[in-house]
């Protein structure tokens, strides 16, 4: 290594025409060593007052390295102008030259080290805040490279796409809104129909949580559970894009706003499909998830009216490691939450199964889980005599499930709706447990629970003109 350059800075005030860097080496005891040359401006050797303030210079440098980089010393050498006699400070001048020299490469020589390090760490920093601000910029869709997500079956839309789809995402289009967002329903240019639920500014998640989100919901496939169609992550959006289902929520058909009346052999086919839906995301996902929010706001009913579970908002993964429970943070919807996941804050699969039956308790109601103060677990049990015809529990019953022609059916519906909401988790059966008991009732009711349903929404009964907003206020919303 051989530096030479002209001095354009403090040694201006010095008589000082350039310096030179030299001979980077290590010791025997592994110890940097540079030399460096000084050379006068305008004759040929520096006298006594210009070595001296070279050398106060360079040996009052403000400079302190790293403790990684150790103490700094210098050796001076002989400079042969200057001898003892006229010029007798010769000697003790060049010493000091040199040691100001040595100084001065050395604190070049770590100065420069040290923004070559910090230049290197601050480039690591930006790369990792622009992947978590974006963490598909670096995704080549063309390539399985960069932070392209696992995807199974998802596509990944452009904004342009989906502002065609919805005719610029006009009111006539809007479907449904939430705390999330809004729904909006788009056609593809081959006809299919899509939902996009568009998050708003200010309810964005980060940009690594909502790819972890849609590469889960890409592995979802189940007949049962709303599929994931694709995403779009451009332009500040952040928007999941999912099949349209087109008679909205079990809510909102509860509650007659669709207008489909729904008899008990419906809700009993309906409550199998749900069931089907969380027994799979239970037992045969990969890896198992537990939805962490089971409602009738996110049951959803195709145009056969068969149940789809949707909304994977909270949705939490299970790991191997751990050990049939996930501890964090209370999440949820009032009246459906597992008192006993409330109180240890350990998720488990048995929560689900609580919510699943204040979801059965719905199906035979129409009821919400809280309604004017009054919670429909202990509305039930208050009122229900296990003596008497369909447990005594007319007056809570809906009034079609009331007038089944199949009150044993009922009976055993209740008897399942209230083991799935025990307080304890070890109490209540698993999912697979639920499927079966509901395939038993429906036998009972004399249904085939294996066999597909062959009527359409139109053939049943209509309270009112047909809606055209499937999705309510929380369809697809947490």
């Amino acid at each position: 290594m051989h530096c030479r350059q002209s001095s354009k800075s403090h040694m201006q005030i010095l008589p000082v025409d350039s310096v030179s860097l030299s001979n980077l080496t290590k010791n025997f005891e592994d110890y940097l060593r540079v030399s460096l040359l000084i050379f006068p401006s305008g004759q040929d050797h520096f006298n006594h007052t210009g070595i001296s303030g070279v050398g106060f210079m360079l040996s009052n440098q403000t400079f302190k390295p790293p403790h990684e980089f150790g103490p700094f010393y210098f050796i001076g050498n002989s400079y042969p102008y200057f001898a003892d006699g006229p010029a007798g400070s010769h000697k003790s001048s060049n010493t000091s030259v040199i040691i100001g020299a040595a100084v001065g490469g050395t604190v070049l020589f770590l100065l420069l080290l040290l923004a070559g390090v910090y230049a290197f760490r601050q480039k690591k920093i930006a790369e990792m805040a622009a992947k978590r601000s974006d963490p598909f910029a670096s995704w080549d869709p063309n390539a399985n490279s960069g932070g392209v997500p696992q995807l199974k079956g998802a596509k990944c839309f452009s904004f342009e796409e989906l502002k065609r789809s919805t005719n610029n995402f006009s009111k006539i289009n809007d479907i449904g809104s939430g705390g999330y967002g809004k729904v909006y329903r788009g056609t593809l240019p081959y006809g299919q129909l899509l939902a996009i639920k568009r998050a708003q500014q200010g309810s964005m998640q980060g940009g690594l949580e909502f790819k972890t989100e849609i590469e889960l919901l890409s592995r979802v496939h189940h007949r049962n559970v709303v599929s994931l169609v694709g995403f779009c992550f451009e332009q500040g959006e952040q928007m999941l894009v999912y099949e349209y289902i087109a008679n909205g929520t079990l809510k909102e058909s509860l509650s007659g706003k669709t207008g489909i009346r729904l008899d008990w052999l419906r809700r009993l086919r309906i409550a199998l499909g749900a069931a089907r839906g969380v027994q799979y995301l239970h037992d045969l996902a990969n890896p198992p998830i537990i939805h962490r929010d089971i409602k009738s706001n996110n049951i959803l009913l195709d145009e056969r009216l068969n149940a789809k579970v949707a909304d994977f908002g909270l949705s939490k993964p299970m790991v191997e490691s751990e050990r049939g429970h996930v501890t964090t943070q209370v999440k949820g919807t009032m009246g459906y939450l597992d008192p006993e996941y409330y109180m240890t804050q350990q998720l488990t699969q048995k929560s689900d199964v609580y919510s699943f039956g204040i979801l059965l308790l719905e199906l035979l109601t129409s009821r919400s889980p809280i309604e004017k103060g009054r919670y429909i677990v202990l509305e039930v049990k208050m009122a229900m005599d296990t003596t008497k015809e369909m447990y005594n529990l007319q007056g809570i019953l809906d009034p079609i499930v009331a007038s089944s022609t199949s009150p044993r059916s009922v009976e055993k519906f209740v008897d399942l709706a209230l083991r799935c909401v025990q307080e304890s988790g070890i109490d209540r059966p698993t999912m697979i447990e639920v499927v079966k008991e509901i395939e038993n009732i429906m036998e009972v009711a004399g249904l085939n629970p294996n066999a597909e349903s062959a009527s359409t929404s139109a053939s049943y009964e209509r309270q009112s003109t047909g809606s055209d907003r499937p999705y309510s206020n929380e369809s697809l919303f947490a």
